[in-house]
């Protein structure tokens, strides 16, 4: 019985695998609209989120304006994350969460839960919206929001998601892979 749970891992490791080849092989979307982010050093562009890193993950973190916390799923997700940016860090691949809350609550929820990340509001910019994260009061009402590449009911304003872009060496921003999407 060993041998043949076995047998259908190393399958389901190759399938993994094989996934993984093709999530790389989708094609890059250029970002062209520039967005802005307020971080502790002032506002940033999605370009400057990239420190000296190639690439850049987003964790789109639920955590709407007067929220007063962060959604406890994506809190668990950032408890992990201190301990993974120095790896990512020697890979050049850079990490920065993204949130619609204004800066000083999120300032206030990581100092509370202790986390040292780079954490930067999107409050007052496209970017949530643009990357299918975040939902106008009428899109939720209407029944049906664009998240996970369809259109399907979701209950909030905010929607957890992990994307991923590259900068060119002629600074360029590309979106590369997402976890969710737009329809």
């Amino acid at each position: 019985e060993r041998l043949v749970l076995l047998a259908r891992e190393k399958e389901l490791m190759r399938l993994h695998d094989q996934l993984a080849r093709e999530r790389r092989a989708l094609p890059w979307e250029r970002v062209g609209k520039r967005y802005a982010f307020d971080t502790p050093q002032g506002s940033r562009t999605l370009d400057e989120l990239f420190g000296g890193h190639r690439q850049l993950v987003v964790q789109h973190f639920m955590f709407g304006p007067g929220w007063g916390q962060g959604c406890p799923s994506c809190s668990y997700m950032a408890d992990h994350v201190d301990g993974m940016t120095v790896h990512l860090a020697d890979r050049g691949i850079g990490f920065v969460a993204v949130s619609r809350a204004p800066l000083p609550e999120l300032l206030r929820f990581r100092e509370r839960m202790g986390w040292k990340f780079d954490w930067v509001s999107s409050h007052g910019s496209d970017f949530n919206h643009d990357f299918g994260v975040s939902f106008t009061p009428q899109e939720v009402a209407s029944g049906a929001v664009d998240y996970n590449y369809g259109k399907r009911p979701f209950p909030s304003e905010e929607a957890p998601g992990v994307s991923v872009f590259f900068r060119s060496d002629a600074g360029e921003v590309f979106h590369t892979y997402s976890t969710y999407g737009r329809g």
